[in-house]
């Protein structure tokens, strides 16, 4: 089953959004010039979500992508709700009172986040009432909490992430009279969630992540070549710190139980995550909750089972680990992308597709033949593939749909192979998934001149 380019095209850019930050009085007083992102499932429906936002209270943006395990409801709900949470955390006392205030009136509430959302990212009005009862009680708990100290980001970051991981708990364990709610937030609490999500004001960049979702700063060198900076770890097995960290919180006499086939438990890839109540609650606590919950629960084999060598839970967290970054000028993009991409592409080729993107300049190896005999015909082909890399960049607007391409399209040459992509896009929904992930990326493009006037 042969995919034109044209088709190829279509999904490929079904998903894609782009933002700039609007320029004021031609003084662009931003950071960030913008964003580019996109999705591309494997899953149907797709379990990753994105979000994107500008803080309107404080100043700041925030950008987190959500890779959703055992069905899409915790990602959906993290992805409506994070955000909230990270912005009321941020906010000042006065503006708290001046909030709950208006609410305890009737009046109008001051808009918190301005979104930048793609028309196919759903938001569930359904629960829009009981989430935002969960958020005011925060800020109700904030408002008497005033230390009258101004919040630090990296804490703000870290109680937003447990606060509302907390929130999805409890939502699940008091239910909801309403049938279609009980459901939802029993099957938001009984799936997970991965999260990563970035914070960025003026020179400051922070990351919180949850999970293996990573997040990566691209750097042009002085020499114009490209370099990739880590700025999250992976919340997994391949992670040392992590491992330990588990063993620590664990009595001895489970240390073999722990950590199974690179999986918490033998069952779960993240160490780290949203939701996942299998992971977290009491034997009894889950018992109670299934059996009094609606009967599609019961139904659910995931709610049935319980993970195998469950002596002390909790095994996981949602408590993220927090990285700041002083931006340079030198520091020209940030990708977050969930493990859909950093499973076929390594980092240091993610900074380079995308610096070369952006800049639409190549940094092309000078063509090494050294002793070899290189027929003209050969040295030919060489020149061809490079052009036809070099006039592939142009066909995307996006700098998103354009690493998504070279994930899923790139041959061992590392230029991207059309029929090798055509065959990826065409699998059946049931066989996509045993070839890639979910992958969803978001780029978000730094503003240098204003990074250097700091």
């Amino acid at each position: 089953f042969y995919l034109t380019p044209p088709q190829v095209n279509s999904i490929l850019k079904a998903n894609e959004y782009s933002f700039k930050v609007p320029e004021f009085d031609g003084k662009n007083v931003s950071s960030v010039l913008g964003f580019d992102s996109n999705q591309l499932p494997a899953n149907a429906p797709i379990e990753d979500r994105r979000s994107a936002a500008t803080c309107l209270q404080t100043r700041g943006m925030l950008l987190g992508v959500f890779d959703g395990h055992a069905g899409c409801a915790c990602a959906q709900a993290v992805s409506e709700r994070l955000f909230y949470y990270i912005a009321v955390s941020l906010l000042p006392h006065e503006t708290l009172l001046e909030i709950e205030n208006a609410v305890e009136s009737g009046r109008a509430l001051l808009p918190i986040l301005q979104w930048h959302k793609h028309p196919n990212d759903y938001f569930s009005k359904e629960a829009s009432k009981l989430y935002f009862n969960s958020l005011r009680t925060y800020w109700q708990e904030l408002i008497d909490l005033n230390s009258g100290e101004t919040t630090d980001v990296r804490e703000a970051l870290i109680n937003a992430f447990k606060r509302l991981d907390n929130d999805i708990s409890l939502e699940a364990q008091v239910g909801d009279p309403n049938s279609f709610l009980n459901y939802l937030v029993l099957r938001v609490a009984f799936s997970g969630a991965t999260a990563c999500v970035a914070h960025v004001d003026g020179v400051d960049l922070h990351v919180a992540n949850t999970g293996d979702s990573r997040a990566m700063l691209g750097v042009q060198e002085e020499d114009g070549s490209w370099s990739a900076v880590n700025l999250s770890y992976d919340h997994n097995a391949q992670n040392e710190h992590e491992v330990e960290r588990v063993k620590m919180e664990h009595p001895k006499s489970e240390e073999k139980s722990l950590v199974k086939q690179d999986r918490l438990l033998g069952l779960l890839m993240p160490f780290r995550a949203f939701g996942d109540v299998k992971f977290k609650w009491s034997i009894e606590l889950q018992k109670r909750v299934v059996e009094s919950g609606p009967d599609q629960l019961n139904d659910n084999e995931y709610t049935k089972f319980i993970p195998p060598n469950y002596y002390t839970p909790p095994y996981l967290t949602a408590e993220p680990e927090v990285i700041h970054h002083r931006l340079r000028p030198q520091d020209k993009f940030l990708v977050l992308a969930t493990d859909g991409l950093w499973e076929t592409m390594h980092r240091q080729d993610v900074a380079r597709i995308v610096g070369e993107y952006l800049t639409g300049v190549h940094h092309q190896q000078p063509i090494a033949v050294g002793g070899y005999k290189v027929t003209l015909g050969q040295m030919h082909g060489l020149l061809t593939e490079r052009r036809a890399r070099i006039s592939s960049v142009f066909e995307d607007q996006n700098a998103a749909t354009h690493l998504i391409r070279h994930a899923v399209g790139n041959n061992e040459f590392g230029t991207v192979d059309h029929e090798r992509l055509s065959k990826m896009l065409s699998l059946p929904e049931e066989l996509a998934r045993m070839y890639r992930d979910d992958i969803t990326i978001i780029v978000v493009q730094f503003n240098s001149h204003v990074i250097g006037a700091y």
